[in-house]
């Protein structure tokens, strides 16, 4: 079965979407075979790599159960997508029957076989559709943006973690926690590291090695429908999210 990760923070703007799409794109150039979940309704994860999210059935008419998850699967030069829209906002109050925590994970059994690797791209917040994510995954990956607030959010993470693996999904682990937006020159950012290393250790994880720079590049490319790493290669975030992709998967050898 696949690998599933999902890429979390109920804190927006922290770039999980982008580090959605390098994860993706940076696996499938090793030549995994790698399937995107978006379960954000803004459906920035499919329109990020070129597919239009609105003309389209999406993970929301397969938790409905009015597509066949095999069915949506949109193929890209960086990985296999299934794409999100905006009806899946209603999600919270519309999934509402017994075992809706599990909505994903059963989804997930008809397609995991395929893959080597599931990413799933996770909303701000921590909702219905936050904890599919945790139940469905074998692990997270936690990005945050070198702020005071950005910090807090994720020490708000760690409940809703301990109450999956309390009652859902016993062997979540979570990667480590990956520094975005990020400029070592600024004392605010030395400082935010040191303050996320603690964090990380009551989460019982890290922080990644790996450091992921700012550069215009990371808001043009999704505009062309590109990867960071096909828009712009020699670009900051590109070789980072390189060495990131290398570090993870050194991560899960470990684990494993």
């Amino acid at each position: 079965m696949a690998y599933v990760i999902a890429l979390t923070n109920q804190k927006g703007g922290v770039g999980k979407t982008t580090t959605s799409c390098a994860l993706i794109s940076g696996l499938t150039a090793k030549k995994k075979k790698v399937l995107g979940i978006d379960l954000d309704p803004q459906g920035n994860l499919g329109f990020s790599l070129g597919i239009e999210i609105e003309e389209c059935a999406t993970i929301y008419d397969a938790f409905k159960g009015q597509a066949d998850l095999n069915d949506i699967i949109h193929k890209t030069p960086y990985g296999d997508v299934v794409p999100s829209n905006i009806l899946l906002s209603g999600a919270e109050l519309e999934f509402n029957r017994p075992g809706r925590e599990f909505l994903l994970k059963d989804l997930l059994k008809t397609v995991g076989g395929k893959y080597d690797y599931v990413v799933i791209d996770t909303p701000p917040a921590l909702n219905i559709l936050t904890v599919n994510a945790y139940v469905a995954s074998d692990a997270l990956i936690i990005p945050m943006v070198p702020e005071i607030l950005s910090l807090l959010g994720i020490s708000q993470i760690k409940e809703t973690i301990d109450s999956v693996k309390k009652f859902y999904n016993p062997g979540l682990n979570i990667l480590g926690i990956l520094l975005t937006k990020y400029n070592g020159r600024l004392n605010l950012a030395k400082e935010v590291h040191e303050m996320s290393e603690s964090i990380a250790a009551q989460l019982g994880t890290k922080v990644f090695d790996t450091k992921i720079r700012s550069s215009v590049s990371i808001a043009e490319a999704p505009a062309h429908g590109e990867s960071i790493f096909e828009y712009s290669p020699k670009s900051n975030p590109a070789i980072d999210y390189t060495l990131f992709v290398d570090e993870t998967l050194k991560i899960i050898r470990k684990s494993r």
